[in-house]
């Protein structure tokens, strides 16, 4: 007896993967359901790059049910290098309460803080590779930073990008590392920003990580269901 999913793509011949209708059917599919992180808290009025850094930076391994919170109340107390800086060591660590490892993430927070100060005159550096040079900070986290707070063309690539992509049959990678690659060789640029904003939510809240939800998805005639067994 063969799996639901190979029934499904018995049944189902797919259609050939447009990205552009893709990307239309994505924003209907998250339409009703939180914002990534970082694109919430820029439409709540954090979007200057030095908040996408600290956001993203504190968003790291945290999820964003809790990332949103702590940030808010972290930038009612510090929204500029300047004032990041001038925090106690202790009261940062207070106000990251509820992020994972938040001492470790208090310092760095720090150390870049009174960097971009002293160093930048405030100005927070606007390249991956400028941004990288602060402790604690990735490909990853200057690329979202990046992409959310200047609209830079760049993919920041996590766990649920990751496996969407790949399950899509779209990239068949065996990291974050190498997704990123794989879509910059393929996605269009317009949409290198937007592809973290929509499969966030979409692989939180319908291509999930077990059981996705494929027989509701929108986008399942485009899907080569990779390694999907089981679904609802």
């Amino acid at each position: 007896m063969p799996h639901t999913a190979e029934i499904v793509a018995e049944a189902a011949p797919r259609e050939p993967f447009d990205f552009d209708e893709a990307f239309r059917r994505l924003r209907r599919a998250v339409a009703e359901v939180p914002k990534a992180a970082m694109f919430e808290l820029r439409d709540r009025g954090y979007g200057s790059l030095f908040e996408q850094l600290v956001a993203s930076l504190i968003s790291a391994r945290t999820r964003d049910e809790t990332t949103i919170p702590v940030c808010l109340r972290l930038f009612a107390a510090a929204r500029t290098p300047e004032a990041m800086a001038a925090l106690e060591e202790a009261e940062l660590v207070r106000l990251l309460h509820g992020a994972t490892f938040p001492e470790p993430k208090a310092r760095d927070l720090i150390a870049l803080s009174r960097r971009i100060a002293g160093e930048f005159g405030g100005i927070v550096p606007d390249t991956v590779e400028g941004l990288m040079a602060f402790r604690g900070v990735g490909p990853k986290i200057a690329s979202l930073a990046l992409g959310v707070a200047l609209g830079q063309a760049h993919i920041a690539v996590d766990i649920h990008v990751h496996r969407v992509t790949n399950r899509w049959g779209i990239v068949a990678t065996g990291t974050p590392d190498r997704t990123q690659a794989a879509l910059v060789a393929i996605l269009p640029r317009r949409y290198w920003v937007e592809i973290n904003e929509r499969l966030v939510p979409f692989g939180k809240h319908v291509c999930t990580g077990e059981r996705p939800r494929c027989s509701s998805c929108l986008l399942l005639s485009m899907c080569r269901q990779v390694g999907v067994t089981t679904h609802r």
